[in-house]
């Protein structure tokens, strides 16, 4: 059996990224109903707004669902409060430690995983008692680990360093990813860029035919000076790296960034003077579909890949 889908109780090990201004209950449902993991992206929403979003999941599927939460949320005990209220059942939690809310969502019967980009965090979340972690590549888009150690090399490192459920995440587009982070030891998949340019994701339509016509080396890894954050390269981009070749401290690059970047490009469509935040496996995706279309892509060509190999033995 699969740990993963034991754990959350879901057809297919495979978890949609809970990702700002992208993961609303649309989408989180669509990817559930298909049989793998919706998450909400509580990152982006005020408590309240998330209050409604979990109620319309409740509304819209039976299968079982999570929310993300970033733990640097400046309302974080309000937001907690929420989800406990709200009978949320899964939380996966990132950017800090999961240290201090793990017992208590754990008391309200809640499962935890944690997002790592290191085996010396992965040690530190299974010490802090989460039921899975979500081993991340700096392939992956928006903020990113400061190591910038990619997939291939977290996940069998991270696998050996501790016995908890491994959900691997970063760059993962493809069934043959999929196959490729099982072999290396993760028991499931987390796939942020796919479901952001899914037709349900709460993206702008700008966003998306931005993100579906990138080509490689379209997005960067910058901002490390603040949070180490992967972007599409635009002319806010370019602001960006003009500075940081200068030099620049923290607080000029934050005001160049501004307020809401991320809002501003990703959910409104500014795909000039916004903060893109996407993979870099953007580059070989170049349509947008509906969720349930991508995990069944997902599923059958993990399947093909498998029978390949095994035909090849």
């Amino acid at each position: 059996m699969n740990r993963i889908c034991d754990l959350f109780g879901i057809k297919y090990p495979i978890i949609q990224g809970g990702m700002v201004w992208c993961s609303g209950w649309r989408l989180a449902a669509a990817v559930s109903n298909a049989g793998g993991l919706g998450l909400l992206g509580a990152g982006s929403m005020h408590p309240e707004t998330l209050r409604e979003h979990i109620r319309k999941m409740k509304a819209a599927t039976d299968k079982p669902w999570g929310v993300n939460v970033p733990l640097m949320y400046p309302e974080i005990d309000r937001l907690m409060g929420i989800i406990v209220e709200e009978g949320v059942r899964i939380v996966f939690t990132s950017a800090g430690s999961p240290k201090k809310f793990t017992p208590m969502l754990h008391q309200a019967g809640i499962k935890v995983a944690h997002v790592v980009s290191s085996s010396l965090f992965a040690r530190k979340c299974e010490e802090a008692g989460v039921d899975a972690v979500v081993a991340e590549g700096f392939e992956a888009g928006g903020h990113n680990g400061r190591e910038e150690t990619t997939t291939m090399v977290l996940i069998p490192q991270v696998r050996q360093a501790v016995d908890l459920p491994l959900i691997a995440a970063g760059g993962i587009g493809s069934g043959r990813a999929f196959a490729a982070a099982r072999m290396l030891g993760a028991e499931g998949v987390q796939i942020g860029t796919l479901f952001a340019l899914a037709a349900e994701s709460s993206a702008s339509e700008a966003f998306k035919r931005k993100c579906v016509s990138l080509s490689e080396g379209d997005t960067m890894l910058c901002l490390k000076k603040i949070s180490p954050t992967r972007l599409v390269k635009n002319s806010l981009y370019d602001k960006v790296a003009e500075a940081e070749a200068r030099g620049a401290e923290a607080d000029e690059l934050r005001e160049i960034i501004g307020k809401a970047a991320s809002k501003r490009g990703i959910f409104e469509g500014d795909t000039d003077n916004g903060e893109l935040e996407i993979g870099q496996i953007a580059s070989a995706v170049d349509e947008v579909i509906p969720a349930g279309e991508i995990i069944g892509r997902l599923v059958s060509e993990y399947r093909d890949t498998l029978g390949g190999i095994a035909a090849e033995e």
